[in-house]
């Protein structure tokens, strides 16, 4: 009998037979200026927004805290030549928080550019399918919609995300975060998942300034019903991809 997937109905099935992988939209998604009524209701649904401030503090300092974990609280999930992910339990919600780290070959400013919402993410991360940016405000924030792939040959259904992101200097480096707001109609043949806390610390090194290492904490609910293995399979590899990814798209 063939295995019904998650988050599939009848005609999910009939187009997962036609085509392996998802379609990506054209790169300039991200940037594309929709019509005037969509406009408009981007404004209606920011108009509750909290006070930016407020939120991007409180965000930058929960993230920092998990920088600062010991480090005898996290336990090796995956680990490769050049990248290493560890994790410990999350106190957010019932999956784990994920710790990876390495070098990446690039200065610091490059990297978190590639890394943050804007133009150069949806060119090289495998994983992500379409990237809108909904909203911009000061203090270098936005709030963006993206979409992702189906993982594990479609196991985990592709996900759609809303995530308020924001960056800011740290130390003598970088930290771009994020976390995912619940509103808005979750899209067709997609499951909501959501990001709490989460960020991304770069710093370059002290004997190489052209070399940065580049430290994440991930905690992201993928929702939806999963077994719990197939989540920590996907989000472990999925960080090392990111890595891998990340590295070849600043080396060309």
């Amino acid at each position: 009998m063939r295995e019904r997937r998650e988050g599939e109905g009848r005609e999910g099935r009939k187009r997962r037979r036609k085509r392996k992988h998802p379609v990506c939209p054209e790169p300039a998604l991200w940037g594309k200026k929709s019509p005037a009524g969509a406009e408009i209701q981007k404004r209606k649904r920011m108009a509750d927004f909290p006070d930016v401030a407020s939120v991007a503090t409180k965000l930058k300092n929960t993230v920092i805290q998990y920088y600062n974990i010991d480090e005898s609280e996290w336990r090796v999930a995956k680990k490769t030549k050049d990248t290493t992910v560890w994790r410990k339990p999350s106190e957010e919600f019932s999956g784990y928080l994920y710790k990876t780290q390495g070098i990446v070959e690039d200065v610091t400013n490059r990297i978190v550019d590639h890394i943050r919402p804007g133009p150069y993410r949806l060119h090289w991360d495998s994983l992500m399918t379409t990237m809108e940016i909904i909203d911009e405000f000061e203090e270098n924030c936005c709030v963006m919609s993206y979409t992702t792939a189906g993982q594990l040959w479609n196991i985990i259904a592709p996900r759609e995300f809303i995530d308020f992101s924001c960056t800011t200097d740290y130390e003598d480096g970088l930290l771009s975060c994020g976390i995912s707001l619940d509103y808005g109609e979750v899209r067709p043949n997609f499951v909501r998942g959501f990001n709490h806390p989460c960020g991304w610390f770069c710093f370059p090194l002290k004997d190489n300034p052209r070399h940065s290492l580049l430290m994440g904490f991930i905690q992201t609910d993928l929702r939806g019903m999963l077994p719990q293995s197939a989540v920590d399979t996907a989000m472990a590899s999925t960080l090392v991809n990111f890595y891998s990814d990340l590295r070849k798209t600043l080396k060309a």
